[in-house]
């Protein structure tokens, strides 16, 4: 009976070597560079970046030199009762002045005496400024400051998404290793089972043992079979999960064949590829968090809305001054007695409207600054919790790796014993499904250590650099 045992298992053996050699083993550091090239989310997250400097560029076009040109006519029963041209050139500049150039040309039979300009036009150069609302700060600065901090912002949320998928990404993997590590350990003791049944089946047609024993490992060799089926079933939706996430453009999504496997040994390199390798807390340095610097650039822009409102309460006096001249080529013709100019003034008496705006501008800072406070500490507790997790994972591995040795030396006892006659199948079979429940114990155990890894990737919200 011993040797009909060995054959069999060395046929099971040199099947299941077969079988490993048609295998393709997806790594996952190949797993997660699919991923974020390729991700539909992966690429959508790159947009924010673009929307940034969309939002950035219209600002500026505040600051773009204008070409303005009126031209208004009016002809009524061959009676032309004007002609107006008036061409403007004008530049605006960072505080509340701008640079004018103007050409005008008028004529008509009931023109408006004040704008009868000479037979060849009138030129004119000057500037215009407000010296109290929107000197040193209006609307066109302050949609470029708040442009310039919201592209900043977009690259840190930017980060946050990309880190956000990768983590989805890796929770997939790690419960698609799980399903197969649980599949693996099921088929190696269902042929276990297989073989301990033909032995006994063996031995109970030569009169060595009861036929009922043979009953009692058929049951089994059916519950172990069962139970991989249950698995197969476990892979397979963790397989199409795990699918979700796997694109060869932004179009094509990849289904993975039954024959690609995960990494055995993910635990040797997870650290380099979600790279948190030689992290210790002393060097996490909270304020460089994408998180943070996302909501703090936000309160930078809310800061200069204040301002913005703040200047409101200002008079408005808007003031300006032309030089005129009928030879704009000779530099000299613009003679400061020859000009057109003005001032206006407006100033509500109770400033009401602008004293509300100004107060909702300070409640958003304070809502903004308790946010950023609360986001603050809950990282900081979060980070802190998930490294004191690992530290308690790599002492319950330790413990769960010596238990399963502990089992497997109880259950070869017991087969020994077994073959002298001195046990029973019953006991075989309880210790067997005992080291059984603990090696599915370790599995997903190593389940939660690579969770917790990945959490730990998550809060820290990093980019992979690597990939």
């Amino acid at each position: 009976m011993n040797r009909y045992l060995i054959i069999i298992f060395v046929f099971i053996s040199s099947f299941s070597f077969a079988q490993i050699q048609d295998t393709i083993t997806l790594s996952f550091s190949e797993y997660l560079g699919y991923v974020k090239k390729f991700h539909p989310i992966a690429k959508q997250a790159e947009l924010t970046i673009q929307v940034g400097q969309a939002n950035l560029m219209k600002a500026r076009g505040a600051f773009d030199p204008k070409i303005e040109v009126d031209n208004e006519r009016k002809k009524f029963k061959n009676l032309e009762y004007f002609d107006e041209l008036n061409a403007t050139f004008k530049i605006p500049t960072w505080y509340g002045i701008e640079l004018k150039g103007n050409f005008e040309q008028n004529d008509g039979a009931f023109l408006n005496p004040q704008a009868t300009v000479p037979d060849d036009g009138l030129y004119s150069a000057g500037i215009s400024a407000s010296l109290g609302q929107g000197l040193f700060i209006n609307q066109r600065m302050a949609d470029l400051k708040r442009a310039k901090f919201f592209r900043e912002q977009t690259v840190a949320d930017r980060e946050i998404l990309v880190n956000q998928i990768l983590f989805d990404a890796s929770i997939a993997y790690f419960n698609w290793l799980q399903a197969y590590n649980e599949t693996i350990i099921i088929e190696q003791f269902l042929e276990n089972s297989k073989v301990r049944f033909q032995g006994v089946k063996l031995s109970a047609e030569n009169g060595d043992k009861a036929a009922i024993d043979s009953v009692e490992a058929g049951i089994t060799v059916k519950n172990r079979t069962l139970g991989l089926e249950q698995a197969r079933v476990k892979v397979m939706k963790a397989t199409l999960e795990l699918s979700t996430f796997l694109w060869l453009n932004d179009e094509i999504p990849v289904e993975l064949q039954s024959n690609v496997i995960p990494d055995a040994f993910i635990e040797d390199t997870v650290d380099d590829v979600l790279e948190i390798a030689g992290l210790p807390l002393i060097d996490f340095v909270l304020e460089n968090h994408p998180k943070l610097r996302s909501l703090n650039f936000k309160f930078q822009g809310l800061e200069v809305d204040k301002r913005l409102k703040a200047n409101k309460l200002l008079p408005k006096i808007d003031v300006q001054y032309n030089f005129l001249t009928e030879e704009p080529d000779i530099a000299r013709s613009f003679n400061t007695n020859q000009y057109k100019g003005g001032f206006s003034i407006a100033f509500p008496l109770f400033l009401r409207k602008e004293r509300g705006d100004l107060r909702l501008a300070k409640f958003k800072l304070q809502d903004a600054q308790f946010d950023i406070s609360n986001t603050r500490i809950t990282i900081q507790n979060k980070v802190l919790a998930i490294y004191r997790e690992l530290e308690s994972f790599e002492t319950q591995n330790d413990l769960i790796e010596d238990i399963i040795k502990d089992y497997t030396t109880l259950l070869n006892a017991e087969e020994r014993k077994f073959s002298f006659g001195e046990s029973s199948l019953f006991l075989i079979n309880s210790r067997e499904n005992t080291l059984i429940n603990n090696q599915l114990k370790a599995v997903s155990l190593q389940n939660k250590y690579l969770k917790a890894k990945a959490k730990l990737f998550n809060s820290l919200s990093r980019d992979l650099q690597n990939l």
